[in-house]
């Protein structure tokens, strides 16, 4: 652990739908009342609609627009594509519903007029089902472009509203954390990087140590993107909150994959994005826990309750609310626990007697210490010499693969043998050109257990390529 040294942020690298399913109505079928509105210009009512209220789903319809949102699509083979870390294709269910709602939800939701209460009518509705599956209320979601903007409104809004002190974060953050840390080094916040183990894990008594004034803000990234480490965040929050301190986490990773319920966590603010769970890219939302003050980095509007300016994207919205809900059936039905696990331990149970692999962060047994749907391996040739992620990357893309050597965030500078060597490996102790070698795959709901058969034999052939070309 060291006082950490002026950020320079571009150096950090890093199903099939049910046709029976309901869908959500259109817009033009909602009651312009009843709704809840953030922001002065905007009228409140008593409360949300209540289920009683709201007009019945209506199935045929809805399995209409799956299909003619397939129909739309250009015909695109998930079946290799096993990089939802970086990104997930929108799910038909989720296109449907944007579709369905497109022509009559377009309106500007801050107009008091027809048109402008249908849509503040589905983006105040899209923000009721986001904090149900949340375990929070809907007045704690502020919607954003993404989760970049959201980890900056958390720690960049917290920090306007007091005093320079210490900010701590873990030396496996997402560049998006380590900008904005960057920006508070410049107003005079002190930033201190907590070092990780060889799993990608934050010391619980380290923090608890670090956790005296001036410390006033700690921010960590709850599942490692590059390296799928879960950090024990009800343990650490718990920290905090003794501690008096405001902690932010990064949940990009983990929403549709973990079971939430902000209620019961020990965390004051949650940043999560739609596009990594089959929803819309261009939308985020920072959840907040009850008393959670924040200044908005952009003004000129009162939307959001006054913390974010600017026309919400409503369609968006919707598609986000929309995503949510099916990760959070599939997660029911499932007692809690992401289906995607069972398919990522048979593809682990293949890999793992393969010549030339290791693992890289916690090990997938179900101890709750990695992301369920994921793997990260180092790869090397027979006599241990480390091969280069990317290149393998490129091999396993010929074959039609679609994998990642690291976050899709990261990007790689330096010289020598750390050039191209990934922050995070390095952080947990391995050497350059360990950190060269990474290679991370990351499964999503539209694979098959059939689909990933193939996959060993392809990712062994492309390593003996590439080691090959080393004599």
């Amino acid at each position: 652990m060291a006082m950490a040294e002026p950020l320079n942020p571009s150096s950090r690298s890093g199903t099939e739908a049910d046709p029976e399913r309901p869908q959500p109505q259109r817009a033009d079928q909602l009651r312009p009342t009843g709704f809840s509105r953030l922001g002065p210009e905007r009228p409140r009512a008593p409360g949300p609609l209540s289920e009683a209220e709201w007009p019945s789903p209506d199935p045929a319809a809805s399995s209409t627009a799956v299909r003619h949102a397939r129909a739309a699509a250009p015909a695109v083979d998930l079946s290799r594509y096993l990089d939802a870390s970086a990104t997930s294709p929108p799910a038909p269910e989720v296109l449907a519903a944007m579709a369905d709602q497109a022509a009559a939800a377009w309106a500007n939701p801050s107009s008091l007029h027809g048109p402008g209460l249908v849509a503040a009518e589905l983006l105040e509705r899209s923000r009721i089902r986001l904090a149900g599956a949340l375990g929070t209320e809907p007045g704690q979601i502020v919607f954003c472009s993404g989760g970049s903007e959201a980890i900056h409104l958390a720690l960049l809004g917290s920090a306007a509203l007091m005093q320079p002190g210490r900010l701590l974060v873990s030396a496996v953050e997402h560049p998006a954390t380590l900008a904005a840390a960057a920006q508070l080094q410049r107003q005079g916040w002190q930033l201190e990087i907590l070092p990780v183990d060889r799993l990608g894990l934050v010391d619980p008594q380290l923090l608890a140590e670090r956790l005296a004034p001036p410390t006033r803000l700690v921010s960590l990234i709850w599942g490692q993107s590059e390296v799928g480490s879960l950090q024990p965040i009800a343990r650490l929050g718990a920290l905090c909150r003794q501690a008096g301190v405001r902690l932010h986490v990064d949940a990009v990773q983990v929403l549709g994959h973990l079971p939430l319920n902000l209620a019961q966590l020990p965390v004051d603010l949650l940043s999560g994005t739609a596009h990594k769970l089959q929803g819309p890219r261009g939308v985020g939302a920072l959840a907040l826990a009850p008393g959670v003050e924040l200044a908005p980095l952009i003004g000129g509007g009162s939307q959001e309750g006054g913390r974010r300016g600017g026309t919400e994207p409503v369609l968006l919205a919707h598609g986000f609310a929309a995503a949510l809900d099916l990760a959070t059936e599939r997660l029911a039905a499932a007692a809690g626990q992401d289906p995607l696990a069972q398919l990522r331990n048979e593809l682990w149970q293949r890999l793992s007697p393969l010549e030339g692999l290791r693992l890289s962060g916690p090990v997938p047994d179900g101890s709750g210490q990695r992301l369920p749907h994921h793997l990260s391996l180092l790869v090397s040739s027979h006599d241990g010499r480390p091969l280069s992620g990317r290149a393998m990357v490129q091999a396993l893309a010929r074959r039609g693969w679609a994998v990642s050597s690291g976050s899709a965030c990261s990007s790689a500078s330096g010289a020598g043998a750390a050039a191209g060597a990934s922050p995070i490996l390095l952080a947990m102790g391995y050497s350059p050109l360990e950190a060269r070698s990474g290679l991370r795959l990351s499964l999503g709901p539209w694979l098959q257990p059939q689909d990933l058969e193939p996959f060993a034999a392809d990712l062994d052939t492309a390593r003996r390529e590439l080691q090959a070309a080393l004599t």
